[in-house]
């Protein structure tokens, strides 16, 4: 028997072949094309889950929106009036600021305004603020001036409702009974006042035993973080990866670079708060400026 090696049969069964390797091959290209699409948008939406804010209603905006905000009280070492002091919040006030300021849970379970865990740097003595009592704290005196600790109580009263108020919860051993202790007070008063932290559990917990009360989460670049904090909790907190926890109102982020997750929290409505600002730059970007060090306006918008 006589064929051709190259036949028109040969090449019409060779063409049938390679089409059909084209199509199984593209359709193997647009399940892997399907399939990656559908992780990118389950990573998106994951993500999404992660770092949403809580919801913002204009009476929450209100309470932030164009405010400067005095770090600590309006203070001025050089001046007699040392930062978290009756006489810095009576200053700020005043002058038409809002306050930030900084609380601790002593021994006996009073809320005083006090930023450092130990008295050294203020105080000029040695001493951890868990670990005193109210007695002992309120005989100590603020860099060397005739102003003392005081407590939040007193803080509210002197404050009075003349400006809102960021009550920074600082994380200790106690935390429940921070929280426990300083909702008991600030429910009490009339003024617009606002917590936040450094520590998502304690903003959770707000979210969850105080849902109406505005709250805020904390938040530099994981280089700035304490030592003590570890690796993969600093990244999350500085990425706003615990925001699932709290579902915070606003994000008060340092003066630093911010991550592209913390910009998508923005995106999806969280208030933008800077701290702490030494001049005007901040305030275009930024729904609040918590600031020190110098005057500026009391409101830009």
């Amino acid at each position: 028997m006589y064929s051709l090696p190259f036949s028109p049969l040969y090449g019409i069964v060779g063409a049938q072949e390679s089409r059909i390797n084209l199509e199984v091959s593209s359709l193997k290209k647009k399940h892997v094309g399907t399939a990656l699409g559908f992780l990118a948008a389950c990573v998106a939406a994951k993500t999404i889950y992660l770092v949403a804010p809580g919801r913002v209603d204009n009476t929450r905006k209100r309470e932030l929106e164009g405010r400067n905000i005095a770090h600590r009280g309006l203070h001025r070492a050089d001046t007699g009036i040392p930062e978290n002091s009756l006489a810095a919040f009576d200053a700020a006030a005043e002058n038409g600021y809002g306050i930030e300021l900084d609380v601790r849970l002593t021994a006996d379970d009073r809320v005083v305004v006090f930023h450092d865990d130990d008295v050294s740097r203020l105080c000029g003595v040695s001493g951890n603020i868990s670990e005193m009592t109210w007695n002992e704290i309120k005989k100590l005196r603020l860099l060397d001036t005739n102003h003392g600790i005081p407590l939040l109580s007193e803080s509210l009263v002197t404050v009075a409702g003349r400006g809102p108020v960021i009550v920074e919860l600082k994380q200790g051993t106690r935390n429940r009974e921070l929280c426990e202790r300083t909702l008991e007070l600030i429910s009490c008063y009339s003024g617009p006042i606002l917590i936040e932290s450094f520590d998502p559990r304690i903003v959770a917990w707000f979210r969850k035993f105080a849902p109406e009360i505005t709250r805020g989460q904390l938040v530099c670049p994981k280089e700035k973080l304490s030592g003590e904090t570890p690796l993969f909790a600093a990244f999350a907190l500085a990425n706003g990866l615990t925001n699932f926890l709290s579902r915070p109102h606003f994000i008060a982020h340092s003066i630093d670079k911010k991550s592209p997750l913390i910009r998508l929290a923005e995106k999806l409505g969280a208030m933008r708060v800077a701290w702490t600002a030494t001049d005007g730059s901040h305030e275009d970007e930024n729904d609040a400026v918590i600031f020190e060090g110098y005057r500026p306006r009391t409101k830009y918008r």
